[in-house]
């Protein structure tokens, strides 16, 4: 089990919790998870497709039966990009948005920036998540209401440049410059946007149209919205949707002035 440090005391929370489901304990049961996706990948040996649909790797099935080994016992529900939605089995269990392996495509390749993404909610809304950084083992989690944290370190954005002096993260290839001072494309939405929480990039903007599932960014909102950061949708609709069909466009920025500065540089295609 990673040890994650004392948790704060809740503050505006208002969630009430089923048995066994306190902030505490679920954040736990988050991490023992990211802990069965580390040794099962540390185990794999074949890092190509999977056989099964064409954008699959045999590394996000193996990731995809860690998680549930850990979730199925405990009555959890399950909402995974790879084995679809699976509601809850016990009274007041929360349901877990997963992407088991973000950034398959570059673990796959060798490419240093993939990640397991983990988001516990609840009828308010994200609750508790867990991001991991699966080459660095760099662990983001946040409770709502209580904080953010990187390597159980606090962690909270007060600083936003302009955009002509952002660092960006792309997903997506933008039709032209858009006035950012730099910018990556990385390849893994959970990471990227946990890096806008952590202060390595200054803002995200998805350059695709409805490319994302929910599993791709919501374990990451969490962490950027109790770090100070606001996800937000391209076209104002709400990203925390339980539904495996729906897809959205994220958009982040470190201070409000920089996310509508690339909400309107994206107006334009």
């Amino acid at each position: 089990m990673w040890h994650t440090g004392p948790v704060p005391p809740p503050t505006t929370d208002t969630h009430v919790e089923g048995p066994g489901f306190d902030p505490a304990s679920v954040l736990s049961d988050l991490h023992d998870a990211v802990d069965a996706v580390l040794a099962a990948l540390a185990a794999l040996e074949d890092w190509g497709p999977s056989g099964g649909r064409a954008d699959q790797y045999a590394s996000d099935v193996v990731a995809d039966e860690a998680v549930h080994r850990v979730f199925d016992p405990a009555g959890y529900g399950v909402l995974s990009e790879e084995s679809g939605l699976h509601p809850p089995r016990v009274d007041g269990a929360p349901t877990v948005v997963v992407d088991p392996l973000d950034g398959s495509t570059n673990a796959s390749r060798g490419l240093p920036w993939c990640a397991t993404s983990l988001c516990a909610v609840d009828d308010e809304g994200p609750w508790v998540s867990v991001v991991v950084d699966l080459v660095a083992d760099t662990r983001y989690d946040a409770v709502r209401g209580w904080g953010a944290r990187r390597d159980a370190q606090p962690i909270r954005r007060d600083d936003a440049p302009p955009l002509s002096e952002a660092l960006v993260g792309l997903s997506g290839l933008p039709p032209r410059h858009l006035g950012w001072g730099q910018f990556r494309a990385l390849g893994a939405a959970a990471l990227d946007l946990c890096a806008v929480a952590d202060g390595r990039l200054d803002g995200y903007l998805d350059c695709s149209e409805d490319a994302h599932g929910v599993w791709d960014y919501l374990g990451a909102l969490l962490v950027c919205a109790e770090a100070g950061v606001e996800v937000v949708d391209a076209r104002g609709r709400d990203l925390c949707v339980l539904d495996p069909e729906a897809r959205r466009t994220p958009v982040a920025g470190a201070g409000p002035a920089l996310t509508e500065a690339l909400l309107e540089a994206r107006q334009g295609f």
